[in-house]
């Protein structure tokens, strides 16, 4: 039997224009009713009849994810949760791998965007001001450090100070020549920035002296730049006693490489990524990481979009900054 709209109303409580103008993003809904409504809906599997809300609103009920890349596991995971959170709201997700500025450009400027409701925008690292004037076709949401056209609302995590925690945590469990692998330091709202930013705040607040020689670039993040980093490191002959990894994926590198060197992790090196990608919970062993809250980056992207489908002017600019967790595992237990 198919799931009316009714029985959505039943199951919460409420009344089915008030099932309405939540999956429509119509109207004035509390966060506890509407919290309410989508539980109802996963849990009866509700699915909209697009069809019919195209002819009536003229919309498609389906919405835009651009991420610079699907093969970076955090964007990956990243495109799971915002589909998982649409459904919560009746809408279907397109996914378009942008991977430069070239291709971002072409992309908002294409037909493919216009067919699309709304748009949830993850931009590749480049120069700030690169899109900072590009015309957004459609209501959009922002993830990341960037500005993106005039006027949309941003979701993103405190990359700086997510660095610092990883960093801090090293630090207590009496670690103190302490590499960085990922570091480009360029633009200075660049997440490879902003994450070496909250590197050096960390050692500076713990009075251990900055060591260039700890510095190691990676570009892309991926787990063989990772593992040649790490390499590249050893051959000089530098010591050290810690890994503070960009992302997990590196992190995930640098440890294959620890191994290969007959370094223990972490009885040698303690080593820590930030992202909590699935795969850091199941490497052996498992990684202490920072989790940077991206079902909760998922979930408001998708709200504040359904909200700006729900009004007929400009969205209101704003900045929704999400929390970020430590997650502690075998890669920095004390020895």
């Amino acid at each position: 039997m198919v799931t009316t709209m009714q029985d959505v109303a039943r199951l919460a409580g409420v009344s089915a224009k008030t099932v309405s103008n939540v999956v429509n993003g119509t109207g004035y809904v509390s966060t506890t009713t509407r919290s309410r409504v989508e539980s109802a809906i996963r849990s009866l599997d509700y699915k909209l009849n697009l069809a019919g809300r195209t002819l009536r609103s003229g919309r498609s009920g389906v919405i835009g994810l651009a991420v610079p890349s699907l093969s970076v596991a955090y964007f990956a995971e990243l495109a799971e949760r915002v589909i998982a959170a649409a459904e919560a709201f009746g809408l279907v997700v397109q996914i378009e791998r942008t991977g430069s500025v070239d291709r971002e450009r072409s992309f908002l400027a294409s037909a493919r965007v216009h067919h699309l409701d709304g748009l949830i925008f993850n931009p590749s690292d480049h120069l700030a001001d690169e899109l900072t004037s590009v015309a957004l076709p459609v209501p959009t949401v922002i993830l990341g450090e960037h500005a993106v056209g005039p006027g949309a609302v941003h979701v993103s995590s405190d990359q700086s100070a997510a660095a610092r925690v990883a960093t801090q945590h090293l630090l207590d469990v009496g670690r103190r020549q302490i590499v960085a692998i990922g570091a480009r330091i360029v633009d200075p709202r660049h997440a490879a920035s902003l994450r070496f930013a909250g590197y050096r705040h960390a050692l500076d607040a713990a009075g251990v002296a900055f060591d260039p020689e700890l510095v190691c670039e990676a570009d892309p993040w991926n787990q063989m730049n990772g593992a040649n980093a790490a390499r590249e490191l050893l051959a000089t002959g530098t010591r050290f006693d810690a890994v503070v990894a960009f992302n997990d994926s590196l992190a995930l590198g640098a440890m294959r490489a620890l191994e290969e060197a007959g370094l223990r992790v972490p009885a040698d090196v303690a080593i820590i990524g930030i992202d909590n990608i699935a795969e850091s919970e199941f490497s052996i062993p498992s990684l202490s990481t920072v989790d940077l809250g991206s079902t909760q980056i998922a979930e408001e992207a998708v709200r504040a979009l359904v909200d700006q489908l729900g009004t007929d002017g400009p969205a209101e600019p704003r900045h929704v900054v999400v929390d970020f967790r430590l997650v502690t595992r075998e890669s920095t237990a004390a020895s």
